[in-house]
């Protein structure tokens, strides 16, 4: 079978969406790119079974509307699959429609060789909300849950069982006829006769140290190498070690919609694709996108073994990482291991806050460990929202007093700071859903241009707030104290590099009114 896994470009959005392996989907307007691990698992799987694979990135690639029709009219696949998210779900509803009527003779048109591609949707939005894609689009198939590597293989295996082209097969025409060997997993959602059925309910039982390392070649890592604010060194990019928080508690979080249940690698498999990144691709920085790295034994273990085998000395790790459970042994540890940018999840300074979204955390810890990080050699990241319903400007207030003291004083590196944005699939977004907190279902207003929930503070203040935050870095301060901790022409670059992005950050929050 040949399988194109896209990103397709968007119209009418001016920026980089930042759509594959965010959790949060923002509009960059100095781009920046992720690399989509699971996607990326799920090329290097069909490829290994021998399905052909095309790697479509078009908002990577920087590719034209035109040009990514074209591109879809030249390969004639048997299959597309997309990952979608809240925002822009409607816009991959219009091109799986643009895309299914290149085959519509009664356009007008003269049709491309061959039947209509089948096309596959996955990720958190339609996890929650599987059969709203099928109403609005001619979608195919809903691969549900975070696992859509494994899933995704099992689709186009199972297809590839029948003899037929998927663009034929029925499932329930061969009902009965699937080799034991072959069945479609739980999960996954189809047609049937105008009817939209499933497999049941996706399970997270496949196991994570059974998968290849990724085919970065086959999907084009240099396109994400090096536009990415966290990299001090380049090329950097993207590992998981684990699917995905062990807390997987936070309110305002739509992940644990994907991975309801936390699973880790083996250290020695972390550790093996780390040194194949190493040694065959030259990477200098890799950020282990868990949503959480595992702590404990796990850490420790790991960190000791990125000693021994001297990695410690050949690249930077950056990771995601929770206020709260780190000792400050285990800070120095990490230092020594190799580890440079930890990212926290501060969200907020009122304790309030912090205890309606279920962090488990109290402010002091925040700034306990922020102090710990730093003085280990550390640079600590936090992450700050603002729009919270319930808060008020004053406690909103709180938040950017505190992000800045921490910044202004060296106890904070970095920051990002966004608009609460609730999606389908969060407790947050039924809790507002139920008393009537939403200002809009328009998936397209999701797009963190400005607040979607009721608030008492006025949106203009709202987007006023999160510029605040990023307007520290104009601080007399914060500069000082920036300027004299360069030590290498690498820290020189990475500050010309987020200078560039603070701009940007600025310009993206400048909506609201």
């Amino acid at each position: 079978m040949k399988v194109i896994i896209s990103y397709p470009p968007f119209s009418g959005i001016k920026g980089t969406p930042l759509l594959s392996q965010n959790r949060q989907y923002q509009v960059f307007s100095e781009k920046t790119v992720i690399y989509p691990v699971v996607p990326a698992s799920a090329a290097t799987l069909l490829k290994q079974a021998g399905h052909q694979v095309i790697w479509l990135d078009g908002i990577a690639q920087d590719l034209s509307y035109d040009r990514f029709i074209e591109i879809i009219q030249q390969e004639k696949p048997d299959l597309i699959a997309f990952e979608t998210k809240t925002p822009v779900v409607k816009q991959h509803w219009r091109i799986i429609n643009d895309i299914k009527g290149l085959w519509d003779s009664s356009r007008g048109l003269i049709p491309p060789k061959g039947t209509v591609p089948k096309i596959v949707l996955f990720g958190d939005h339609v996890t929650a909300l599987p059969e709203e894609s099928f109403q609005n689009s001619q979608v195919d198939f809903v691969l549900t849950g975070g696992d859509y590597d494994f899933l995704l293989l099992n689709l186009c295996n199972f297809l590839k069982s029948k003899g037929l082209s998927p663009r034929t097969a029925n499932p329930k025409e061969t009902q009965g006829t699937v080799p034991e060997s072959i069945e479609l997993e739980p999960g996954i959602h189809y047609r049937d006769n105008g009817a939209i059925k499933n497999t049941g309910q996706f399970q997270l039982n496949h196991e994570l140290d059974a998968l290849p390392f990724i085919d970065r070649d086959l999907t084009q890592w240099q396109l994400y190498a090096y536009k990415n604010g966290n990299y001090k060194r380049t090329p950097g990019t993207y590992i998981m070690s684990g699917r995905d928080c062990w807390h997987n508690q936070c309110t305002f979080c739509s992940w644990p919609t994907l991975y309801p249940k936390f699973r880790v690698r083996k250290p020695d498999n972390v550790l093996d694709e780390i040194g194949q990144l190493i040694e065959k691709y030259q990477i200098r920085e890799i950020m282990d996108d868990s949503g959480t790295l595992a702590v404990g034994d796990w850490l420790r273990e790991f960190c000791l073994s990125m000693i021994e085998r001297g990695y410690n000395k050949k690249i930077y790790l950056d990771c995601n990482m929770r206020f709260g459970v780190l000792s400050e042994e285990e800070f120095r540890l990490m230092k020594k291991a190799g580890f440079r940018l930890l990212l926290f999840g501060l969200e907020s300074a009122s304790q309030e806050t912090l205890d309606r979204i279920n962090k488990n955390l109290k402010v002091e810890r925040i700034i306990q460990d922020c102090k710990l990080a730093s003085k280990a050699g550390l640079f600590p990241h936090i992450t700050i929202m603002f729009g919270y319903p319930w808060e008020d400007y004053a406690q909103a207030l709180q938040t950017l007093k505190l992000g800045k003291w921490l910044l202004k004083k060296g106890y904070a590196y970095t920051m990002q700071a966004t608009v609460v944005i609730p999606y389908p699939g969060s407790p947050l977004f039924k809790e507002c859903k139920e008393k009537g907190l939403l200002k809009t279902l328009d998936w397209d207003d999701y797009d963190m241009k400005q607040p979607v929930m009721q608030n008492s503070i006025p949106d203009v203040k709202v987007m006023e707030l999160v510029r605040g935050m990023y307007k520290v870095s104009y601080d007399l301060e914060f500069v000082i104290r920036k300027f004299f901790s360069i030590r290498d022409i690498y820290d020189l670059k990475y500050f010309l590099r987020a200078a560039k992005k603070i701009m940007g950050h600025i310009l993206d929050f400048k909506g609201g009114a």
